[in-house]
């Protein structure tokens, strides 16, 4: 899914008239919203070959913030708390006896990811965890809301995962702008009675405007 991004403070690897050198001789630190529309999978575990052809994304939204904390030049921790929504759907498949349904679930989630910063590029992976506030399912034209950790039949509130993803750092008009490729992959069984597990890749640009003082940081040395 491809998405928009707007940073208050960015990293960047370009020119920076104020100091007369390249921001790459500088660790970068930042505090950016976050404000997204994303598409998530469900994978079904054991059942997920058989219910490929049936399944479809769900398009959601991400809201929150960032905060890079630029430790050196090549190597920053990036912490992110935000609102997004996640689930799936199936197409109905009569032969297979598959009905028409949708699961959303409404969660706050929290990565932490090491970024290493090569030139222009990064890459960026880390846990995560993830903590479902509510949730609704969908089928057959009936919606209920989802029950949490009461019985053997309802859905787990905690939600554990990895992130990974890569990026690249350009500029348009003067303007730094990145692009950043991210999967998240989930890897705590949600479901009491069937196997599901959230998935989700975003690809996204990003306009930034860097930050020109880096508290946390030190310069490289000569």
């Amino acid at each position: 899914m491809i998405f928009l991004q707007t940073n208050t403070f960015s990293q960047t690897n370009e020119f920076s008239p104020e100091k007369g050198k390249n921001d790459t001789e500088t660790a970068k630190t930042y505090l950016s919203p976050l404000l997204n529309m994303v598409n998530t999978d469900l994978n079904y575990g054991k059942s997920n070959n058989t219910l490929t052809d049936s399944k479809k994304s769900e398009q959601g939204l991400q809201i929150g913030a960032t905060f890079q904390a630029g430790i050196t030049p090549n190597f920053s921790l990036v912490s992110e708390l935000y609102f997004i929504t996640k689930g799936g759907k199936l197409k109905e498949n009569i032969s297979a006896g598959i009905p028409k349904s949708s699961l959303r679930l409404y969660t706050i989630e929290s990565p932490l990811l090491a970024r290493f910063n090569i030139g222009r590029f990064y890459l960026n992976a880390g846990p995560s965890i993830a903590y479902n506030v509510s949730g609704t399912y969908k089928t057959e034209g009936i919606s209920k809301n989802l029950s949490f950790n009461n019985s053997t039949e309802d859905f787990k509130r905690w939600d554990a995962g990895i992130q990974a993803g890569a990026g690249y750092r350009f500029k348009i008009k003067q303007k730094p702008v990145a692009l950043d490729i991210r999967y998240a992959y989930g890897l705590t069984n949600i479901s009491n009675t069937n196997e599901m597990y959230n998935r989700y890749l975003n690809i996204g640009l990003y306009f930034t405007t860097q930050w020109k003082k880096n508290p946390l940081g030190k310069k490289r040395s000569s």
